[in-house]
């Protein structure tokens, strides 16, 4: 078995894997990632879901491969929590919900993940009705998760 990537490579990894994205505001998103690794981080949460954090939109955004996942030196915990929380097209919110509450590890990731897309300071960057609309949607989530917005 090879050695498992460093937090280091993993994040050149995804920093590379989604160059040249933006987020809904116009940002680079990896300032998103990085923010949500440091989310997982003061959560508690260890490198192999910090390692998580920086790959979590890679899968569902396509920049990055199943099979790239599945042959990664990640650990199998990484692996299931990028699985977690990548939504799947036509995915219904209980559904999704549910898979990440089944996965050691993933509510930790996406109550990061939540609160930074749900960062006032993120949304007011957004026109009223996107905002109001992606309010909706995490609050909608972290019920589904059972979070508070402080989580």
């Amino acid at each position: 078995m090879p050695q498992e990537m460093s937090l280091a490579e993993v994040e050149a990894v995804a920093r590379a894997a989604h160059a040249g994205q933006t987020d809904k505001a116009g940002r680079p998103y990896a300032e998103h990632l990085s923010a949500v690794a440091e989310g997982v981080r003061a959560r508690g949460g260890g490198e192999e879901l910090i390692a998580a954090a920086w790959l979590h939109d890679a899968v569902e955004d396509g920049v990055l491969s199943e099979e790239w996942l599945a042959g990664a030196a990640l650990s199998q915990r990484t692996k299931d929590v990028v699985r977690a929380v990548s939504k799947r097209a036509g995915e219904e919110p209980e559904a999704y919900a549910r898979r990440i509450l089944a996965t050691p590890g993933a509510p930790l990731v996406k109550a990061a993940d939540l609160a930074h897309n749900a960062d006032p300071r993120r949304l007011a960057a957004l026109d009223e009705h996107t905002a109001r609309r992606l309010e909706r949607k995490y609050a909608t989530m972290r019920g589904l998760l059972g979070l508070t917005p402080d989580d």
